[in-house]
């Protein structure tokens, strides 16, 4: 009787093992610690990769799974990869010995946003197809610049369009949205962009509307340059408002002494319109220090009308000296002073790691003549230390604000925004918790921009999957050297293809332009 029994008890497992649904793989990952985008909780789901796809994700003892390859990822967290809103990273795409996208991929991201600020790589369709012919490391989502699309139309002048030429920038953007772009993003705060008003912007935002395409804004004011910060958050809503489409806010931030403090009426002024019915969201790189071009940080924008050359003729002009230099010093200490202006780019040597106080003791002249020096040389980018950790924690507890890096040569960002506000403000300082920040870096992400089937560890979703150790993932890039990769991602799957393998590049690109 006992070896019936067992006879029986076999046929039963034998029967159930062949009912099992039976699944091909080249890749499956277990044991790991599953953040699917979208849920609070990990699991220990098992995830299998078929092609470019994720084929079955859940308890892989319910289903008879082959895989050509297991990776076992005990104690690392298995994360969707993560969508980077703001980066200005097409300057590296381009360029084929830059394109494998290490700063980026190294974070986790497996796919950027370009054209950001209002500057895109003109036309759309031509960088698309080179990105195509020498291959990307990460995915890439164009964005049409407002600043670009201008010059191509009005050059660098400082004036309002005229009805003739709006009427030429929609043309050019709809070309540009036909092309691939996702929508337009305007760089308000930066020539040519500063020299347009709002009705401008408008005209302009309703053509990307008709093509269900995203605003993506550097507001007019972050501090209080001209119109203020809040003025400038209600500017970027009136746009949603009247030309009916999506604003996303970049980079957050209350930059500057004058404006600290002000993130919780921002945060209430975006959520009531939000209840309005206008979809307004928001990225935040994890620093207190912002960066850009030391001439966009400091020298009125109307000095600037018609590019360097023209800044130069009026600085030398005795007429508009005194004044160029009265409003680039109230600009510095806007900026917090000159020794909250660290140099991170010049093409001269010496500049470099001083801050602008320390170069103008060096060149015996006052820091607003030292910015004037300085720029005769080429472009200087700074790092400018004015912002505070409240604001920046009342930004980052918010749902609808995502994590960017708005990665760009000279500043930590490029390399280390994802790993350190996952180490800094997670593991560390506890101002969110991790499936907050990993829905906030993925999932969020993707529905803002309308990126279809990525974000999520989902079946039948893309499989851009990161895996990393939770107690190695973080930034190695500093200000003294904004240059090194992050470290803790031990895998990097994108598309389907392992970029990165045991922490290490495969030298695989394994990227794509995505489409609408």
């Amino acid at each position: 009787m006992k070896q019936l029994n067992s006879i029986f008890l076999i046929i039963i497992i034998t029967l159930y093992s062949c009912s099992k649904k039976k699944i091909e793989a080249d890749i499956l990952i277990q044991n790991g610690i599953v953040y699917n985008g979208i849920d609070t909780q990990s699991t220990n789901n098992s995830i299998a990769i078929k092609d470019d796809k994720i084929v079955f994700i859940g308890d892989e003892n319910s289903v008879s799974i082959k895989a050509n390859k297991i990776i076992d990822v005990t104690g690392m967290i298995v994360s969707p990869g993560f969508i980077d809103p703001h980066t200005h990273a097409d300057r590296d795409l381009k360029l084929p010995k830059n394109s494998h996208n290490k700063p980026f991929l190294f974070q986790g991201i497996t796919t950027v946003i370009t054209g950001n600020d209002g500057d895109s790589f003109y036309p759309t369709s031509k960088y698309i197809d080179l990105y195509k012919s020498h291959g990307i490391g990460t995915n890439a989502v164009p964005l049409v610049g407002h600043g670009t699309i201008r010059e191509q139309v009005m050059g660098k002048s400082d004036r309002k369009a005229t009805t003739e030429e709006i009427i030429k920038m929609q043309y050019l953007i709809q070309q540009e949205m036909d092309a691939g772009a996702f929508g337009i993003s305007t760089g308000l705060f930066y020539s040519p962009g500063s020299y347009s008003n709002t009705e401008e912007v408008i005209a302009l935002a309703k053509t990307v509307s008709k093509n269900d395409g995203i605003y993506d804004t550097h507001l007019r004011d972050e501090s209080s340059y001209t119109v203020g910060l809040i003025p400038a958050i209600e500017e970027a809503i009136e746009i949603g408002r009247q030309a009916k489409l999506p604003i996303h806010i970049s980079h957050i931030k209350c930059l500057g002494v004058d404006v600290w403090h002000q993130s919780k009426t921002i945060v209430s002024v975006i959520e009531n319109a939000q209840k309005e019915g206008i979809k307004v969201t928001a990225n935040q790189y994890p620093y207190d220090a912002s960066a850009t071009g030391l001439k966009a940080a400091v020298v009125p924008r109307w000095a600037e009308s018609g590019g360097k050359d023209s800044l130069f003729i009026r600085y030398k002009n005795p007429k508009f000296t005194q004044k160029i230099l009265k409003e680039t010093k109230q600009n510095i200490t806007r900026r917090g002073g000159p020794d909250k202006l660290l140099i991170v780019k010049s093409v001269e040597p010496k500049f470099v790691g001083k801050n602008l106080l320390e170069i103008s003791i060096m060149l015996n002249v006052s820091p607003e003549v030292a910015v004037f020096e300085t720029l005769k040389t080429g472009y200087i980018r700074v790092a400018s230390f004015n912002m505070n950790s409240d604001d920046i924690h009342t930004f980052m507890k918010q749902d609808w604000v995502v994590t960017g890096s708005d990665g760009n040569t000279g500043h930590p960002r490029k390399y280390g925004s994802f790993p350190r506000k996952f180490h800094k403000y997670v593991q560390q300082e506890k101002v969110i918790d991790i499936a907050s920040f990993i829905n906030g870096s993925t999932s969020i992400t993707a529905e803002i921009f309308k990126i279809k089937n990525r974000g999520k560890l989902q079946e039948n979703y893309f499989a851009d999957i990161i895996i990393f150790n939770p107690k190695t993932f973080k930034d190695k890039a500093d200000y003294t050297d904004a240059f090194k990769l992050s470290e803790g991602l031990e895998y990097s799957i994108i598309n389907g293809q392992l970029a990165v393998d045991k922490g290490q590049f495969t030298n695989k690109l394994n990227g794509k332009v995505l489409k609408k």
